[in-house]
């Protein structure tokens, strides 16, 4: 038996375009622009975005992401918020974050 070809990704709520307004195209789906996706839904989503995000991807990947790109790419707030959720620490912080803004965590 081969396994199922993968399937074709679930549409994104309506109204998650609302958050990539610098999209022409709506919500961005391919694998390039996905940190991005990423990103903007963990700051940025709605309980039902949340939802379409984590059935898509899957805490794994989102933890993966997390401990790659997060401390750059989230607010502290957010970011500290994955943490607890995901059970990871963030990642990916400039190294001289910390000289530049005290209370950036590197």
């Amino acid at each position: 038996m081969s396994p199922s070809p993968p399937s074709d990704p679930a549409p994104p709520p309506p109204g998650t375009g609302r958050l990539f307004p610098d999209s022409p195209s709506g919500v961005p789906l391919d694998a390039a622009h996905r940190p991005h996706l990423i990103a903007r839904l963990l700051e940025e989503g709605d309980g039902s975005d949340l939802r379409w995000l984590c059935g898509e991807l899957g805490e794994a990947e989102l933890a993966a992401w997390l401990r790659r790109d997060g401390g750059r790419a989230l607010s502290h707030r957010s970011r500290a918020f994955w943490e607890l959720v995901l059970g990871v620490e963030a990642g990916g912080a400039a190294a001289a974050a910390g000289d530049l803004w005290p209370h950036a965590k590197p």
